[in-house]
Order: structure tokens, then C-alpha cells, then sequence
């Protein structure tokens, strides 16, 4: 009868250190998905061509800037 106790005891533990870790794992994910969610995703507004502009910029006023021979 006494063994029977302490085995319950021991699963019961088990059992609840288990569910509390499931909970802090769902909290976490919970505020995680709520974090992605209200995050705006700034590289779907990306361009490209960005660099691509300035570098044509750049070559043009060093042809601008060179003295004349």
C-alpha cells in the first residue's frame, strides 16, 4: 500500500512539472505570434533598384568633377 503512495506521488509530480512547462512553451508562442503580427515587415517595401540609383548618380558627378584636358 505504501509503495503504491509514493509511485502516485511521483507521477503526480511528473505530471505537474510537465504542465507548467507546456504553459510557459504556449505563453511564449502566444507572445511570439502576437510580436510577428503587430511587427510590420519592412522588406516586402524593399526596392531592388534602390542601390542601383545612386550608383548612376555617383558616376555622373565624378565625370562632372574631372578637369578637362
Amino acid at each position: 500500500m505504501l509503495g503504491k503512495k509514493k509511485e502516485e506521488k511521483k507521477t503526480n509530480v511528473i505530471v505537474w512539472v510537465l504542465a507548467i512547462i507546456g504553459a510557459v512553451a504556449a505563453v511564449a508562442a502566444i507572445a511570439y505570434a502576437v510580436y510577428r503580427y503587430m511587427q510590420p515587415d519592412y522588406l516586402d517595401d524593399f526596392d531592388d533598384d534602390f542601390d542601383d540609383d545612386f550608383d548612376d548618380d555617383l558616376f555622373e558627378d565624378e565625370d562632372e568633377d574631372t578637369p578637362e584636358e
